[in-house]
């Protein structure tokens, strides 16, 4: 059900994931434990999402710089995957969700590689949500890669063919970006698709991030003005004109 607190719901909705290991840290566990929590958080929201009629959601799960985390830390990060893979996808391919793992793949192991592609094509046919987990994504990363391949064909770089070849070019913009754990930066995330979203920074650690958290989140997006470069008047104009434009009874 659409949160009637936020009647201007955002298509797309991306969120920054963060507080993990500081949820685990205040409880004196291993940081694994707030990741395995962050799964759960995860489960909530896309559940939520699909609920509320959002269409995309876009998650930051492991950066190109989380590489530099201690090592056992990335193994454990590499396993939850893999883990959630086998167990999610099945529920999230019965809910409707069409899954996407935006990133380099390079890095990560022959097994894991195939089983974010295999997670893919299974999912490919669902439509009611499109969930992309960016998984050793950064946003230069991004813009560097597709600036590579538009060199590579020998065609023009400009805004509208950078746009085509990123990695989230099958999904509009983030409308919304959400940060938990009370950091207020993008963390080179989606830095080209973020250019006109708002941006909504959250004190709640990502594992106790929830439905209500989420609404809280929606209702400030719906309290804000998006003029896209244009003046608040021009805005006004443009939607007059759209519902002027609408469909009329016969």
């Amino acid at each position: 059900m659409q949160n009637p607190a936020a009647p201007n719901l955002p298509h797309h909705v991306a969120i920054v994931m963060d507080g993990n290991g500081r949820w685990a840290q205040k409880r004196w566990l291993p940081r694994v434990a707030g990741h395995k929590q962050g799964v759960d958080a995860l489960r909530r929201i896309v559940e939520a999402s699909v609920q509320r009629g959002i269409r995309v959601l876009t998650v930051f799960a492991f950066s190109s710089e989380n590489w530099s985390r201690p090592v056992d830390e990335v193994a454990s990060l590499m396993d939850l995957l893999a883990l959630a893979l086998s167990r999610e996808v099945p529920r999230l391919s019965e809910t409707g969700v069409r899954l996407h793992f935006p990133g380099d793949r390079s890095r990560l192991s022959p097994r894991l590689a195939q089983g974010l592609t295999s997670a893919e094509e299974a999912t490919q046919g669902n439509e009611r949500l499109v969930l992309n987990v960016c998984f050793n994504y950064g946003g230069r990363w991004d813009i560097a890669q597709a600036a590579q391949r538009l060199v590579e064909r020998g065609g023009p770089i400009t805004e509208e063919s950078l746009s085509a070849v990123m990695a989230l070019s099958h999904v509009p913009d983030p409308d919304l970006i959400i940060r938990t754990g009370g950091e207020l930066r993008i963390s080179n995330f989606l830095l080209w698709q973020a250019a006109y979203a708002e941006l909504v920074f959250s004190d709640c650690l990502w594992p106790e991030f929830d439905a209500e958290q989420l609404d809280l989140a929606l209702a400030e997006y719906a309290r804000r003005e998006r003029r896209f470069g244009q003046t608040s008047a021009q805005r006004a104009d443009a939607t007059a004109l759209t519902a002027d434009a609408g469909p009329r009874d016969a």
